[in-house]
């Protein structure tokens, strides 16, 4: 071949793949906006990591259900255990870290084959374990009946701990009847400390991983009705579930002031619960609190734009 020729095999090679989008970008344009759920699943928690696939549990049997973002389809890939499956997160590993509800505790799942890699028994009184923050190598529980967080201290590699350790929450946090009380949970923008927010109250609370509680300053705004929790950037998401809106908080680097600076809402919303970012959109599991469940009433996940 003369160097003539190689050059030109060589261009338009070339021109090939620079034309050719990336495989992510490609997969990432024929997303679904929304599918359905198995009837009657009852959904509350999602996750999604880095592949295009969500994790939902049931309120039902606690059921874990994997749905491909790109088909909509997907099948239940892990056996409840009766109770419920709630908050849940996905870390590096591959293992999705689920809150146990009113069942007082918390599972690790092991996503490629659905094994439950280990159980924690968090409270023996009543309570509801309602979600979970993955940050500074520890997993963090909340309880919307009892003022505790729980704590998994991870070990080197992700190890996982024997036994979960209880942190009483303090400071200025009151539980207020009627609940839930703290319900999501994520970690500030500095990523030292952690933010929970009070549903039936509407606030939000700066919090130390020891627990030791501070309001955040809204500027006399609140989020009734608070649920789930997505940090992006200096930016706070709280879903508020009964409202059918998702409020945009712009935080400052500490997480002890805020500014409310949007709430968006859509016609596709039937009390979201809580939330999870993939491809340039926001996944919410439509839970339907005001619908009376039966096993044939219909579920589904819808998203929007990132405001």
């Amino acid at each position: 071949m003369s160097r003539r020729t190689l050059a030109i095999v060589l261009t338009a090679a070339l021109a090939v793949v620079a034309g050719a989008a990336p495989a992510s970008a490609h997969a990432r344009g024929h997303l679904r906006t929304s599918f359905d759920l198995p009837a009657g699943f009852q959904p509350e928690g999602i996750a999604i990591g880095k592949s295009p696939y969500a994790y939902l549990g049931s309120r039902v049997d606690g059921d874990i259900y994997r749905a491909s973002l790109l088909t909509g389809k997907g099948r239940v890939i892990s056996q409840g255990p009766g109770t419920q499956s709630l908050g849940m997160k996905i870390d590096r590993y591959g293992r999705l870290f689920v809150a146990g509800g009113a069942g007082g505790d918390a599972r690790v799942i092991d996503t490629r084959t659905g094994r439950v890699l280990r159980s924690y028994t968090l409270q023996t009184v009543p309570s509801f374990i309602n979600d979970v923050i993955l940050t500074g190598g520890h997993a963090f529980y909340t309880d919307s009946t009892n003022p505790t967080l729980f704590r998994l201290d991870l070990g080197r590699h992700g190890k996982l701990p024997k036994a979960a350790r209880a942190v009483p929450l303090s400071g200025d946090i009151v539980y207020a009847q009627p609940g839930p009380n703290v319900n999501g949970i994520a970690r500030t923008p500095d990523g030292r400390n952690l933010i929970v927010v009070q549903s039936n109250t509407g606030k939000l609370f700066h919090t130390t991983y020891r627990g030791r509680t501070t309001e955040i300053d809204l500027g006399g705004e609140s989020v009734p009705n608070g649920d789930g929790l997505w940090l992006r950037g200096r930016d706070l998401y709280v879903v508020q579930n009964q409202l059918n809106l998702v409020a945009k908080i712009r935080l400052n680097r500490a997480g002890t002031r805020g500014t409310v600076v949007s709430r968006t809402g859509s016609d596709a919303f039937d009390v979201p619960t809580t939330i999870a970012e993939y491809g340039g959109r926001f996944y919410l599991p439509n839970a339907r609190f005001t619908t009376p469940p039966t096993p044939t009433t219909p579920y589904n996940v819808v998203s929007i734009r990132i405001p």
